[in-house]
């Protein structure tokens, strides 16, 4: 039996019973030597940072949890092979394979991963490449890793989906396991619509719906999670609140969580004696230059070519620093093949050699350059032995090398310059924060920081450590993980106030036992789906048989109450022996053969003060239009351009409320439209007076918006109120849609009839 751990949210104890990491490799690389095929750990800050979190886990008080990590191994393997390393895997490393071909992972991880989302997600939109195999491949390995899930996963697992490769995957999985709980973190930057934009249609709704697949999207930075948001409903038309959004009767929400680093780790380990002994010798192998560090991987977002020239402008600048002076520049390889890259590596070379040739002497070199790899302890002391950290990124997820560095300078001395396009600039603000492109600042940064007082690197240091501490990676993964497990528990209160089966039964009870029924019905959104043009929802035939049925019933009244004009609701349920309220509760019509009569005396003389203000909005968006009713304006928008839409509704509102604060009106925001109303009017009035003219023993309404709250709140204790569609209400119990809403009304006609 798998583990549990244990979590508290909201004085509610959740469990998990296993976390399912997937990425797209696995903390541990396939290599082979001498004929045999062994394994070494993978490296970056993903697989580091993931497996510090995993390994709290181990150690945690209230359990311990089991977790597998889902990827591929990096190597190509037999189909004989692929079984029997699955099994090692498994047992000796809590990993399951995910086994490409050559072929896949060139197209995929070469090709779509890093020729067109890697240079689209970091703003070089030159160097991406659109090709339509390559996105093929992206589709296919991240079906494969589906696949993969699936013959693992067991029932009650939670998946946590890594990064920009397997953006497809949620919506995969989802699709496979409708009930399954899945986050999915992007590592890297959410680019603005307007890059997103550049994608063919087809890939950018795929990549998004793939995203929404998740119940939590995690990204690092506000910044970046406002682009989703803006990029879902440009594109998909999905409208959010405070970042959620509820599809297909499920809450998603996009979140922040900046990630931290194992700060203990770092702190702890610069402390070591080895370490300290190592970053003597280092120390006095660089004599007594300041040293200015920069490390990055080879990767033309990293900004190398532009911090040499700030550099080199640095140098021009101050020649009182000649001699003095010293950048370790380091600089790791990266995806080597890419045409790209080697062209980076080339410029860097000839750069570093013309600075050292402009500026150097015999007893002076300015750049100390190295082109490799650094493990962690020799990292830890190079981080203590420099002066200035150089962390200049032209765009960057988070950038965990910055506070990697802070962490390590354990006497809180040293000056962290740091890209102003980093994700890491929103949490470390005490460091240099400059424009990466920009030369002339770069080089004024470097001389602010080489001249720093003591005092002032200390108080800058206390402050990012303090930060960095509380924030660690182990918070950022727990902080996801309970927000993914409470939308789950939230789910399941929603799905307990669902009306099922379950309900359904002691509904129908009361309604056969009662002597007299009354039934408030709401049409759009609930009798009805909305359509993009309002007459296009004329009832269904299905519709038309269940009212009338339900009318036939000489104990029950029927009430149909809408937004709608008295005309419409006329036209299209006029024949029936059912009650009309339209405009919200402005006009009813009490029977068929009756007239149409007003609740409250109509006072419209502000009608004309306020139709000009919403014709200018109509004119100011294209497809939207003003409505005019008796006792109500409305604005409608669904036909515009929904983010355009949903701005302009923000605003209309606002100067509404303004305009009309001593107006006896009241303004509304509803599904799409913005409504101005005789204030006094609205549903709940209108089913006072049913209440009290009808005396009922049974009470049934259902409504699917904010109009039909007015209503709920009046009903007595006993009522069934139901709201359409996952939202707070004041109802009792919901329904998913209006066909479940069918499906009950019929029930309930049905049941009538077999008395």
């Amino acid at each position: 039996m798998p583990a549990e751990k244990l979590y508290a949210i909201k004085s509610e104890t959740i469990k998990i019973m296993r976390l399912l990491v997937v990425s797209n490799r696995l903390p541990v690389t396939g290599v082979e030597r001498n004929g045999k095929l062994q394994f070494q750990k993978s490296v970056g800050g993903l697989v580091s940072g993931l497996s510090a979190y995993l390994d709290s886990l181990k150690g945690s008080p209230l359990a311990n949890s089991e977790y597998v990590w889902v990827g591929w191994p990096g190597i190509t393997v037999s189909d004989r092979e692929k079984e029997r390393l699955k099994a090692d895997f498994v047992t000796r490393l809590q990993a399951y394979p995910v086994f490409l071909s050559e072929r896949d992972m060139g197209a995929f991880y070469l090709g779509f991963c890093n020729k067109t989302i890697w240079p689209l997600f970091h703003y070089f939109p030159d160097r991406a490449t659109f090709d339509e195999d390559y996105w093929k491949s992206y589709v296919r390995v991240n079906e494969t890793f589906r696949n993969a899930v699936l013959e693992i996963i067991q029932p009650e697992d939670v998946v946590w989906v890594h990064d920009y490769h397997l953006m497809l995957l949620p919506k995969l999985l989802r699709e496979a396991m409708p009930d399954i709980l899945t986050g999915f973190f992007l590592h890297i930057p959410f680019p603005s619509f307007e890059l997103f934009r550049l994608l063919a249609r087809k890939w950018s709704r795929e990549i998004l719906e793939g995203l929404l697949g998740a119940n939590l999207i995690g990204f690092h930075t506000h910044e970046y999670t406002q682009y989703f948001l803006r990029c879902v409903l440009r594109i998909l038309g999905h409208e959010h609140d405070m970042g959620r959004f509820v599809i297909n009767q499920r809450f998603v929400k996009a979140e922040t969580f900046p990630m931290g680093i194992d700060f203990q780790r770092f702190h702890h380990t610069a402390l070591s004696p080895e370490i300290q002994k190592e970053t003597a010798q280092l120390k006095k192998s660089l004599g007594d230059f300041n040293v200015i560090l920069s490390i990055d991987r080879l990767d033309y977002t990293k900004g190398v070519v532009q911090r040499l020239r700030g550099y080199e402008a640095f140098l021009r600048q101050n020649p009182h620093w000649h001699g003095r002076v010293i950048l370790a520049l380091v600089v790791v390889p990266s995806r080597i093949g890419v045409e790209h890259y080697q062209q980076m590596k080339r410029q860097i070379d000839e750069l570093v050699g013309k600075i050292n040739g402009t500026f150097g002497n015999l007893k002076w070199t300015p750049i100390l350059y190295q082109y490799k790899f650094v493990p962690i302890e020799p990292l830890i002391a190079l981080y203590r032995a420099c002066d200035v950290a150089l962390v200049t990124p032209l765009r960057d997820g988070m950038n965990l090398i910055a506070k990697e560095y802070v962490a390590s300078r354990t006497d809180q001395t040293g000056v962290l310059i740091l890209s102003e396009m980093a994700g890491a600039a929103k949490e470390l603000r005490e460091a240099i924060l400059i424009n990466p492109t920009d030369i002339e600042e770069i080089a004024e940064a470097l001389k602010e920081a080489l001249e720093m007082e003591r005092e002032e690197q200390i108080r800058r240091n206390q402050a990012m450590q303090a930060r960095l501490r509380r924030c660690d990676v182990v918070r950022w993964a727990d902080d996801f993980i309970r927000d993914l497990l409470s939308l789950r528990e939230e789910r399941r209160g929603w799905e307990a106030k669902a009306s099922s089966p379950s309900l359904q039964e002691p509904l129908l009870h009361s309604a056969r036992t009662a002597e007299r029924r009354l039934l408030f019905l709401d049409y759009d959104g609930t009798l009805a789906e909305f359509e993009g043009d309002p007459q296009k929802a004329k009832p269904s035939a299905q519709l038309l048989s269940i009212l009338q049925s339900l009318a036939s019933d000489l104990r029950n009244d029927v009430v149909l109450i809408s937004g709608r004009d008295k005309a419409t609701l006329h036209r299209w349920f006029g024949t029936l022996s059912i009650a009309l309220v339209a405009e919200h509760g402005a006009w009813i019509k009490e029977q068929k053969d009756m007239q149409w009569r007003m609740l409250a005396p109509s006072a419209n003389d502000w009608k004309p003060k306020i139709l000009p203000l919403l014709e200018f909005y109509a004119d100011r968006l294209p497809g939207s239009w003003v409505e005019q009713k008796d006792c109500s304006l409305v604005w409608h928008y669904r036909k515009a351009d929904p983010e355009q839409g949903s701005a302009w509704a923000k605003e209309l509102v606002d100067e509404l409320v303004n305009f009309t604060a001593n107006i006896d009106v009241h303004v509304l925001q509803g599904s799409k439209v913005v409504e101005v109303r005789q204030a006094g009017v609205n549903k709940g009035t209108a089913g006072m007076h049913f209440l009290t003219q009808k005396r009922p023993d049974f009470v049934l309404a259902i409504g699917d918006d904010s109009t039909d709250e007015d209503l709920f709140r009046i009903l007595p204790q006993t009522a069934y109120s139901i709201r359409v569609g996952m939202s707070q209400s004041h109802a009792k119990f919901t329904l998913p849609d209006h066909r479940e809403v069918l499906r009950l009304l019929d029930a309930l006609a049905q049941a009538g009839h077999n008395l």
